[in-house]
């Protein structure tokens, strides 16, 4: 629907069609039918039409006489295009919370589903399968952030090949070490409960082939279950996630297929996919659900592919020294990526998954430094706001009398600012905050 607007559209990667061509596709009937409702309308007006080019969804374009593989469109903001659906949401909710019209309608995030690009493997070309997650998967955070700390990404069609997505995306926007973020985002889950669930894109085994169309059902589904049903703990009692198992090779290796968590199963798909579907049991089989199914040999490989993607990116801590910038937790995590232990502990072991529990955080003296740490850079903050109006004041004797009233009130607020964030109480109300992070002279 989106590609046959007749108002203006950017689009990329679409092959230009002449009217000419729009009349051959439109002699063959049977491939002519295939096409939605609204791009056959915007086709047959081309037919009738004195329209230079055109593009349709089945071409994109030819580049050497290959399709491309990354045609690309930019979507309007839905609550752009359709106000009155974001104003019946926005009113059903006032009402629903008792929100008077003069106050403003909070919509908080209640979760948030990473994505996963994912590719079957390519003997040919040495590409290795990817394809080993089912279409929802729930990590706790020790697992979770092994694969933050990697960020390892499927082959793309506007990419060389799979790899650590954030080589050639960060850099150039972010001169922190990359521990900075990692550490905010883990205080940041730990604090507010964020379950780490994920979804998969591009492929969910090496014979499906999915595109994004995951990536638009999920959050349908998503939307449709209560606070309840969205927590870990509910759909795991509930048999609604599995955990995945180990693999165990003939000669006895251990293959740590269990860092991939849990995923969704055939109860889950019926209990809450038939609030979208008519039929809910045919929309994944069992072998979409457990992937291992449809070529076991390419599983194992793919669970082994991203093991020692886990272990090159996370040696490279060690070697620039970024890991001493780490948060214990974070440490004991790279430390198990890099070498298989920490302290002769997995990440099975509980005291390792203590750390990641609240009750440890809050008690850590690390994220006690984050508190004292905020405080000191607010107070350098406000002291320097105190010293540059009133350095300005005393610089300035001709300013207007409005001008300089309005500035000796700002005066006055960033001293009693001073004062408040210099309080001892004031460290007690950073508490359950983000702090922030001491970063080390070398970052």
């Amino acid at each position: 629907a989106d590609l046959a607007r007749e108002d203006v559209n950017f689009i990329s990667n679409f092959e230009p069609l002449t009217k000419r061509q729009v009349e051959d596709m439109l002699d063959k009937v049977v491939d002519f039918d295939a096409f939605t409702e609204p791009m056959k309308r915007l086709l047959r007006q081309v037919e009738e039409g004195e329209a230079g080019y055109i593009v349709c969804s089945d071409n994109p374009r030819r580049i050497g006489g290959v399709p491309s593989k990354n045609p690309r469109y930019l979507q309007d903001r839905p609550d752009m295009v359709n106000p009155m659906d974001r104003y019946v949401g926005e009113m059903g909710t006032r009402m629903y919370r008792r929100i008077p019209l003069s106050k403003p309608v909070p919509m908080p995030v209640t979760s948030v589903l990473s994505g996963r690009r994912n590719n079957p493997p390519d003997r040919d070309k040495g590409i290795r399968s990817l394809a080993v997650y089912n279409p929802i998967h729930y990590q706790e955070l020790p697992e979770l952030f092994m694969d933050y700390v990697c960020s390892l990404t499927g082959k793309s069609p506007s990419t060389t090949g799979a790899g650590s997505e954030g080589a050639l995306t960060k850099g150039p926007f972010n001169a922190l070490r990359t521990t900075a973020d990692l550490n905010t985002a883990l205080v940041s889950m730990i604090l507010t409960g964020l379950s780490g669930f994920s979804s998969a894109a591009g492929h969910v085994g090496p014979n499906n082939r999915f595109d994004h169309d995951i990536s638009l059902l999920v959050p349908e589904i998503w939307c449709r279950l209560s606070p309840n049903e969205r927590d870990p703990d509910f759909l795991i009692s509930e048999r609604l996630l599995e955990p995945v198992k180990d693999i165990t090779r003939p000669d006895g290796t251990v293959i740590p297929a269990r860092r991939l968590g849990y995923r969704i199963t055939r109860r889950f798909v019926t209990r809450f996919f038939g609030r979208v579907f008519d039929n809910p049991a045919t929309v994944f089989n069992d072998q979409i659900l457990q992937p291992e199914l449809q070529d076991p040999e390419a599983f194992a490989d793919g669970i082994e592919y991203i093991m020692e993607a886990y272990q090159r990116v996370a040696q490279r801590y060690f070697d620039d020294g970024s890991i001493e910038d780490a948060c214990p937790p974070l440490r004991a995590i790279l430390h198990i990526m890099a070498f298989g232990n920490y302290e002769g502990k997995d990440e099975r072991d509980p005291e390792i998954r203590k750390l990641f529990t609240l009750e440890s955080l809050l008690a850590s003296e690390w994220y006690q430094q984050r508190l004292r740490t905020k405080q000191s850079r607010d107070q350098a903050l406000w002291a320097r706001h105190v010293e540059t109006l009133s350095q300005y004041l005393a610089e300035s004797r001709s300013l207007p009398g409005t001008f300089r009233s309005d500035l000796e009130l700002r005066q006055a607020y960033a001293k009693d600012m001073l004062e408040k964030v210099s309080s001892p109480d004031y460290l007690e109300t950073l508490s359950h905050s983000l702090g922030a992070d001491p970063l080390s002279q070398s970052s």
